[in-house]
């Protein structure tokens, strides 16, 4: 009888081990295809900000002082006006989510260094939306000659130099948070082409920070 109880004992033992490694694994497997969901709709949400089509059709946008300007696909506006420096760009949301721009870093040259921390960044005065596959812009103005970067836009600006602005933007909720560096390089008809050059993640670990062909 002792044995048969002990053999009882080690079955119930084993059927109990067997049934919590069954619900772990279950568990597991739940929680990563939870997982692979929420990344699923992030990407789905997330945007991408590249410079516009040269052939995208113009866009016509107003500063808060009412000043008007047409920006053509591909380009820029830098213009000084009245103590007042106009900074615009055309641009194109190729991710599958809304982008909402909140702020800019301007550097009156052609910066190749980091990306700034965001207490660097200048927030935009109103949300600027840009639809998922769709055009859009962006805008920022220098008119506080007190400013520190005041001097250097209008410098740059006069002069026709190379210019940079990292912009910051996220999706319609807030996150996925991501920096992209613009450069307007200037034309011979006084205009100014936009180019792209580096995008940052601000809520996700760099993918770049180790890239697979670097490992092993």
């Amino acid at each position: 009888m002792n044995d048969w109880a002990s053999i009882a004992s080690l079955a119930t033992a084993a059927g109990t081990l067997v049934l919590a490694v069954a619900t772990f694994a279950a568990v597991r497997s739940a929680n990563r295809a939870a997982r692979v969901a929420e990344q699923s709709l992030l990407v789905n949400l997330r945007p991408l900000l590249v410079p516009s089509r040269l052939r995208d059709d113009p866009q016509k946008i107003m500063f808060g002082d009412r000043r008007w300007f047409t920006i053509p696909g591909g380009c820029a506006v830098a213009v000084t006006d009245n103590g007042v420096a106009y900074l615009a760009a055309s641009l194109r949301n190729a991710g599958p989510g809304i982008g909402v721009l909140h702020g800019w870093r301007f550097y009156p040259e052609t910066f190749r260094g980091e990306a700034p921390a965001l207490a660097e960044f200048r927030p935009q005065t109103r949300d600027l939306y840009i639809p998922a596959g769709d055009d859009g812009f962006w805008q920022g103005a220098f008119r506080d000659p007190s400013d520190p970067q005041y001097a250097g836009a209008q410098q740059a600006i006069a002069a026709q130099e190379p210019m940079t602005v990292d912009l910051l933007y996220g999706d319609h909720q807030g996150g996925q948070r991501m920096i992209t560096r613009f450069g307007l390089e200037p034309r011979q008809d006084g205009g100014w082409l936009l180019n792209m050059s580096r995008h940052w993640y601000v809520d996700q670990p760099d993918p770049r920070a180790t890239p697979a062909w670097r490992e092993g």
